[in-house]
């Protein structure tokens, strides 16, 4: 790869544009497909197409399955384009990777992190990972077509500038784009990681559409909003925040000030408290060992306990589903989403926890909002949040034509 490369995205024209975020969305299409699903004659699209793979930007791969007749070449976008670096970070663990415009994960590292040490720490490390990931795989920070990073906060995203993050000490006013300006020459793309993530999900789904929600649950509880295929942020950038949604008034106060918020009451840290106040209270035995032998009680530790029959573990995870399905509930009555797709650490929990999430859902939603409604765990696994940064990042780069 040269710089050079990036000289091609350079001139791109809207239709040009257009038909590269086509490619991408469906991940493999034949021409005409693409000509069907962009509204486009299959004359105009050849061309576009032609013009494209002349310009190095798209390649035709092998046949797709026949259906009759000569079978179609499928359409991908060129190997050679650079890299996207992805970053995903949570309050508790950072993600990096680099990852192929093909979506194809090629370098990643994932280890222990916590936003509370501030973005001079956190980001260091950040920038150390992405130049050892690229010196493995033997690139330079040219070969660089963006950045996409998710952090666990509001971010104002045309100036990618977090506000008021509450979990992020330190963070409010900090620039991620002129921190990373240093390392690459790219284009940086930061959003909230729960938008990040139901971008990911977005293009799983092979199809720029539909209404829905991502909702992740860790040390926090907020929610992506998919609307007609767009995330959804909001006036301000803070639409999905809720995790202060309020399920009992008479709850423990919560870390933003209010009381009875649900991510005071079912997230990581909520299930963490309620079962070492069990294990120290001597209801739970199970639990009390764990809490002697390791010092500590972890979402982890609960689900295994609870797997293994412990009656207060049953009721704590359950306490944590029914809670989290109250809150989903009201965002059904609302959105009315065709399915909601739960991230995070919690959802390792297991089917107790899930279960009791759909009960309190369609106990607590009108029957139509439930009536064709999916309510599953995403099937990304961990790299949800790299794949979801490396769509942004790619996305950005279309959207401006080519690097700023």
């Amino acid at each position: 790869m040269t710089t050079q490369v990036y000289s091609r995205w350079d001139h791109l024209t809207p239709v040009e544009r257009q038909v590269l975020r086509g490619v991408f969305w469906s991940g493999a299409a034949s021409r005409g497909a693409l000509a069907d699903t962009l509204g486009f004659s299959k004359s105009r699209l050849n061309a576009v197409v032609s013009n494209l793979v002349v310009g190095g930007l798209l390649q035709e791969l092998g046949p797709l399955s026949s259906t009759g007749g000569r079978r179609a070449e499928h359409l991908a976008l060129a190997p050679d384009l650079g890299v996207l670096a992805c970053v995903d970070l949570g309050a508790t663990s950072l993600h990096v990777a680099l990852v192929a415009p093909t979506m194809t994960v090629l370098a990643e590292r994932r280890e222990v992190a916590d936003v509370r040490h501030g973005p001079g720490r956190v980001m260091q490390r950040v920038k150390t990972l992405l130049g050892d990931l690229l010196a493995e795989q033997r690139l330079r920070p040219e070969d660089v077509l963006a950045v996409g990073m998710g952090v666990p906060g509001p971010v104002e995203v045309h100036s990618g500038l977090l506000v008021s993050p509450p979990i992020m000490p330190g963070w409010e006013g900090f620039s991620i784009r002129e921190d990373l300006a240093g390392l690459v020459d790219a284009p940086v793309l930061v959003d909230n990681d729960v938008n990040v993530l139901a971008l990911g999900e977005l293009w799983h789904a092979r199809q720029p559409a539909g209404d829905f929600l991502v909702v992740k649950v860790g040390t926090g509880i907020g929610c992506g909003i998919v609307s007609g295929g767009r995330i959804y942020r909001g006036a301000d950038g803070a639409a999905g925040d809720v995790g202060h949604i309020c399920v009992d008034p008479l709850g423990p106060r919560c870390h933003c000030g209010n009381v009875g918020c649900v991510e005071a009451m079912a997230a990581g840290p909520a299930v963490a408290r309620d079962a070492r106040r069990a294990a120290e209270a001597g209801e739970s035995e199970r639990l009390a060992e764990v809490l002697a032998e390791t010092g500590r009680l972890e979402p982890p530790d609960v689900a295994r306990a609870a797997r293994e029959g412990d009656a207060v573990a049953l009721a704590i995870v359950q306490r944590s589903g029914q809670l989290v399905g109250m809150m989903l509930a009201s965002l059904v009555n609302f959105f009315n989403p065709s399915h909601i797709v739960l991230t995070g650490g919690i959802v390792g929990m297991g089917p107790l926890w899930l279960a009791s999430i759909r009960q309190s859902v369609y106990g607590r939603s009108l029957a139509l909002s439930t009536r064709h409604i999916e309510i599953r765990p995403s099937t990304l696994g961990e790299r949800g949040g790299v794949l979801g940064a490396a769509a942004l990042g790619l996305l950005g780069v279309l959207d401006r034509g080519g690097r700023p």
